[in-house]
């Protein structure tokens, strides 16, 4: 590093005139009183410091500045950075060395760029540095990065070669290290490539999966096809199991849009599947390698736990108990309290004589229904409702509310259960309303596409299906549905100064779910078909609300997640509920949860407790790549793990096939005041860069005029002379 070292002074001519004067006049008046006093020393000295005082004064006066000037020994340094991402693999630029319509890759369109042989005419005055960014096994491209690297690690840069597409989807807008580059003076030369009018293309961009399922009962695998050509086509989607089962299904694919759609599928064994659908490549497409996705499932044999708390066998109550009692899946236990009667319970196999003692007794249900009963008579405490909340809150159970006419609800709405209701009851009217006329139930658009109220295979099919229906002839006093609920169904006459009577809503509460029935005439769903629809309905009810608390457990171990089908970089919320080895939930300890993404990267998630009776705790991760990760959690205290996987849908940020964004790199070249020049001409870019200045020296000012240094000693002279004057009695 050569430095020169030089001291220069702001002056004009006024300021420098000014100061010659002043110092003059000064020299004149010092030498006046020192012939005065008669030229004694003392005096000649104390005039002499005056006159330096004067004369210190007018150089800052004319601000002098120590300037010191820093010129690098080696060579001034050019970088070349360009893109190696998966969407340089995009087959869309024109070749220029052939002829018709033959296209080349972006990466490819840049090769010449990347190789040291071409920058040799550079080598004598410029250091070329060759740097890739964003390999292709990289999640997605970074375009600030790179940048902000080189202004870090370089310091004799004298301009950026920046080839790429310009397709970003990580880090801080590029633009913010283009800004930093401009204060230096850097300029960015960027070198665009690819199409910014899209592909044609059709591509299977979502496969969405459920975590598990249940043999025997239908499942249905949702997927989305996005569309990139000109006309709506018609394609057989086939969804193909690990066994060799399959199944077809024509969809109309929607142009330049998304359509979605599912495939139901009705899996007969239990096990571990792999699931793939495939879109048919269509003759008009570009890409042909992102028309099939993969997901895993997994299909059990379950047992889910029902209770069902009833006050009088009402017909409702009896339908109820034969349907989930009949349904394989299922074990149910009931309890009749009969108001009135001294015994509670009945003769079948499946009452129970009491309401389930204590959380370890209470905790094994995954559903409950609670039907026309309340707090009177005997029934349920005000402790037992406690106890049900935290069962919905901690443990991820559902809870179905089945209301009646004789209106014991209203006192459930005195305990802790009122914040999970979904509705408001009117007070006035406690016995609901009765018709002599049957009504029917009107979905929503929600409940159109709601899984609990498929009762067919299709759409249209499902509405005939709702509005054929038996209808009922009581319906609970509901005034509106509660803030934060899914409404699914209402009267379809009914109304009040709220609009439709809310008659099916759900709600989600802490982990669990809650369901509102408002009539209790379901039952009637069996006539003419028998259990066609009844059974249906309620067996999906129990399967619905029970599905996060079942997808994974262990003896004392259960982990439950939202959303149960995360996407790339959505945040996973995970609960788990761990008991010790004698049953009680533990209220303290160190759950931590270690996950291996697909890539084979580790990642540690600390759970938190809730530090309550319910033995919860709480951890969140955000996914970073598709497929499938396992995880392993486990108790310091308890000493067990539990080992399960979770599958993150969707495809990696960067892929090929997407558009290029020219824009952005226009935006690098013109705030850097760079230049944008084309892929194919390598020549240009040479020439930009020769005719480019050296770097400009780096240069350090100190303003001696501002600089508390000589005003310190300014400060000190004045203080010598005042003591000067004042020994010489002057003072």
């Amino acid at each position: 590093m050569n430095t020169t070292r030089t001291l220069t002074f702001q002056w004009t001519g006024w300021s420098l005139g000014i100061s010659i004067v002043v110092v003059l006049v000064t020299a004149a008046y010092c030498y006046a009183a020192w012939r005065r006093s008669g030229y004694q020393r003392t005096f000649g000295l104390l005039e002499l410091l005056r006159l330096l005082l004067v004369i210190f004064a007018a150089v800052m006066f004319n601000q002098p500045e120590y300037i010191e000037e820093f010129l690098p020994d080696e060579k001034p340094s050019v970088v070349v950075l360009w893109d190696d991402s998966r969407s340089m693999e995009t087959r869309d630029v024109k070749n220029a060395g052939q002829s018709g319509d033959a296209l080349t890759t972006r990466r490819d369109a840049i090769a010449p760029l990347t190789e040291s042989a071409a920058w040799h005419k550079l080598h004598e005055r410029i250091d070329v540095v060759l740097q890739p960014f964003s390999t292709p096994e990289s999640s997605g491209s970074n375009l600030y990065q790179p940048l902000n690297d080189v202004m870090e690690k370089q310091t004799n840069l004298l301009g950026v070669v920046f080839a790429s597409d310009g397709d970003w989807n990580e880090g801080p807008p590029p633009v913010q290290a283009a800004t930093r580059m401009r204060l230096k003076e850097v300029p960015i030369f960027a070198v665009p490539v690819g199409s910014s009018i899209p592909l044609p293309d059709v591509e299977l961009l979502s496969l969405d999966a459920p975590t598990f399922g249940v043999a025997g009962k239908s499942v249905r695998i949702p997927f989305s096809i996005n569309s990139s050509l000109p006309r709506d086509h018609v394609a057989t989607v086939t969804m193909r199991t690990s066994d060799g089962e399959e199944l077809q299904k024509e969809v109309n694919v929607k142009a330049m849009g998304r359509t979605s759609d599912w495939i139901i599928w009705k899996p007969e064994k239990i096990g571990d599947y792999q699931l793939t659908v495939n879109v048919p490549t269509h003759h008009d497409e570009s890409l042909t390698d992102n028309n099939e996705l993969s997901a895993p499932i997994s299909i059990r044999e379950e047992k889910l736990r029902v209770l069902v708390v009833e006050s009088y066998p009402r017909w409702e109550y009896r339908y109820l108990r034969n349907a989930l009692s009949r349904d394989p899946g299922v074990e149910v236990s009931c309890l009749l309290f009969h108001p009135g009667l001294s015994k509670v319970g009945g003769g079948n196999r499946d009452y129970i004589k009491e309401f389930p003692d204590g959380l370890d007794e209470l905790s094994k249900y995954d559903v409950v229904f609670l039907g026309d009963v309340g707090l009177d008579d005997g029934q349920l405490t005000v402790e037992q409702c406690r106890l049900l909340k935290g069962l919905v809150e901690h443990q991820a159970s559902g809870l179905v509310f089945m209301p009646g006419f004789y209106g014991r609800q209203f006192s459930l709405l005195e305990t802790e259960l009122d914040a999970l209701y979904p509705v408001v009851l009117d007070e006035a009217q406690p016995g609901g309303w009765g018709s002599r006329t049957p009504s029917h139930f009107e979905l929503t658009e929600l409940g159109r596409r709601s899984l609990l109220t498929k009762l067919a295979d299709t759409r249209e099919d499902n509405i005939e299906v709702w509005s054929g229906l038996p209808g009922f002839q009581w319906h609970a006093p509901v005034l509106r549905a509660r803030a934060g609920t899914d409404v699914l169904s209402v009267h379809e006459s009914e109304t009040n100064k709220n609009g439709r009577v809310p008659l099916l809503v759900t709600r989600t509460y802490g982990a669990g779910k809650v369901l509102f029935m408002g009539t209790d005439g379901a039952w009637r769903w069996r006539k003419g078909v028998e259990d066609k629809y009844h059974y249906r309905f309620w067996g999906q009810v129990v399967r619905w609300m029970a599905y996060q608390r079942n997808m994974a457990k262990g003896e004392s171990m259960r982990l439950y997640y939202s959303p149960d089908q995360p996407q790339i970089d959505q945040t996973v919320m995970f609960n788990a509920n761990v008991m010790e080895k004698s049953g009680e939930p533990l209220t303290k300890g160190d759950v931590v949860a270690r996950i291996t993404s697909p890539s084979g990267k580790l990642e540690t998630v600390r759970f938190v407790s809730a530090g309550d009776e319910w033995g919860a705790f709480a951890g969140r991760f955000t996914t970073a790549e598709p497929g499938q990760h396992e995880m392993v959690l486990s108790c310091k205290q308890t000493g067990t793990t539990l080992e399960t996987s979770f599958f993150v849908q969707g495809v990696a940020n960067e892929r090929a096939g997407r558009p290029a964004r020219p824009e952005v790199l226009d935006e690098l070249a013109r705030v850097t005041r760079g230049k944008v020049i084309a892929a194919g001409k390598i020549d240009d870019v040479m020439n930009s860069l020769a005719a480019l200045p050296d770097p400009p020296a780096s240069v350090r000012r100190v303003q001696l005029w501002s600089h508390p240094i000589p005003a310190a000693c300014l400060i000190a002279l004045f203080g010598v002379f005042w003591v000067g004057r004042k020994a010489a009695g002057l003072i």
